[in-house]
């Protein structure tokens, strides 16, 4: 029986952990609790500064909701001296790296759950917000079950997440499809048949804009190698422990996507444009297909036309041939949350609780959701307040399994010799090679 992608969730969470957030209550919390409380009436608030940083930049729904958000809760804290920096997505995560190496990380800040919350934790870098959760009981147990798991550590919980992010979307243009007399593929040779077919009819397979490195490593490799390999193969490499990634059946995987690239799947100058790029590029209908994130949602519905997004249609990557995985499922995590630094004190930590809980509280998750965002929060979804394609992709959750993203689960440093990798591969690198520069970053970044 299949589990659907929220099941999966459920099917991860562990009691210790639950019992570890529980843990870390009010009866430990100390007098001076930075916990929200009720304002002093004859009391002016004191006066703070606070700073964030987000990656909400773009002009999609969901970006635009959350900076309203953050202008909301300026006019409605004129105490807070609210510094906000936004900056574009693809700089995001090489700009908060510096600012972590130099101890010099914002008061709070968008982060990623898994490898990015253990690297800060590590670092002594973000203070967790137990606190927080445990004072709005109701809102933390209105989160799917293991929403918390990969912001969690030793019991200790680092933010609450705003989104839900499957990551391999297979997206395809029902038009383009229905001209060329073909469907949606279920297998490889499928896949490579649709290939042919479009090449010969002048039309480009797939968009790909891989010019930040994490796209085809995150969309497609993170989804297709656990078609080969399964997800237990994938997590011992990760721990490298009884799997490596020279392993013949990681090196297939490398292999199905240089073949991809070598029968022309994707346009000329994919390792040149970006994600939003070839999410414009697949929206004009200039590509038959896109492999792309949930992200790709509120962007759509932003900016293509309402025929154009009729047009489109989802399905999950195809099975691949003596496959270990679930060929039923999407790669995929919970979506980003707010870290707090360690440094963020007293009436600082009182403002920056108040903030995170406006910006992924209840009402914040209902308005994300309804920006055509899936969320991990539970909320009713009101169709004719999104896109038809996203409630769509909304069905269809409850239909597959989630299975890891790659760089959700390696080092940083693994992760980037992979995305820079998979731009070699696509450029004609030999997949060994490339697995083995894999294998060796892992192997360094776990001390083996």
């Amino acid at each position: 029986m299949k589990k659907s992608f929220i099941v999966t969730l459920a099917a991860t969470m562990s009691l210790a952990l639950l019992a570890g957030c529980g843990a870390s209550g009010t009866t430990d919390v100390a007098k001076d609790s930075a916990a929200p409380k009720q304002a002093d009436a004859a009391k002016p608030a004191e006066k703070v500064k606070l700073s964030i940083w987000h990656n909400y930049t773009g002009e999609d729904l969901r970006a635009k909701l959350m900076r309203e958000y953050m202008e909301k809760f300026k006019k409605d804290h004129p105490n807070v001296e609210l510094d906000i920096q936004g900056i574009p997505p693809d700089g995001y995560r090489p700009r908060l790296k510096t600012v972590a190496a130099a101890n010099e990380m914002p008061d709070l800040f968008v982060m990623w759950p898994g490898v990015m919350t253990k690297e800060f934790v590590g670092g002594d870098l973000i203070q967790p917000i137990n606190e927080l959760l445990d004072s709005k009981a109701d809102w933390k147990n209105g989160f799917m079950p293991g929403s918390f798991d990969d912001f969690t550590i030793s019991g200790k919980t680092y933010s609450a997440p705003m989104a839900l992010s499957p990551t391999s979307i297979l997206y395809y243009n029902k038009e383009i499809f229905n001209k060329n007399n073909v469907q949606p593929p279920k297998t490889w040779d499928d896949l490579m048949k649709l290939v042919d077919t479009f090449k010969k009819n002048n039309v480009t397979p797939i968009a790909l804009g891989n010019k930040a490195a994490w796209v085809a490593q995150s969309s497609i490799l993170s989804s297709l190698a656990d078609r080969v390999t399964g997800t237990e193969w994938f997590l011992k490499a990760v721990d490298q422990n009884g799997a490596k990634f020279t392993d013949p059946e990681f090196v297939q995987s490398l292999t199905y996507l240089q073949q991809l690239g070598k029968a022309g799947a994707f346009q000329d100058g994919f390792n040149s444009i970006d994600n939003t790029q070839m999410e414009q590029m697949f929206a004009q209908g200039k590509a038959a297909m896109m492999i792309d994130g949930g992200w790709a949602l509120p962007n759509l519905a932003a900016n293509a036309s309402k025929e154009a997004l009729a047009n489109m249609a989802v399905t999950v990557l195809p099975s691949v041939p003596n496959g270990k995985g679930d060929p039923n499922s999407l790669s995929g995590v919970v979506g980003t949350g707010l870290g707090m630094s360690k440094k963020v004190t007293g009436a600082q930590k009182a403002a920056a609780y108040e903030l995170i809980y406006a910006l992924s509280g209840p009402e914040a998750q209902k308005a994300i959701l309804e920006s055509n965002q899936l969320v991990s929060y539970k909320v009713d979804l009101d169709t004719t307040k999104v896109s038809s394609l996203f409630a769509e992709v909304y069905k269809m959750m409850n239909t597959v399994k989630k299975t890891p993203v790659y760089d959700g689960k390696l080092s940083s440093a693994s992760a980037d010799v992979v995305n820079n990798g998979l731009q070699e591969l696509l450029m004609g690198g030999k997949p060994e090679d490339i697995a083995k520069k894999i294998q060796d970053a892992q192997a360094k970044a776990v001390g083996k």
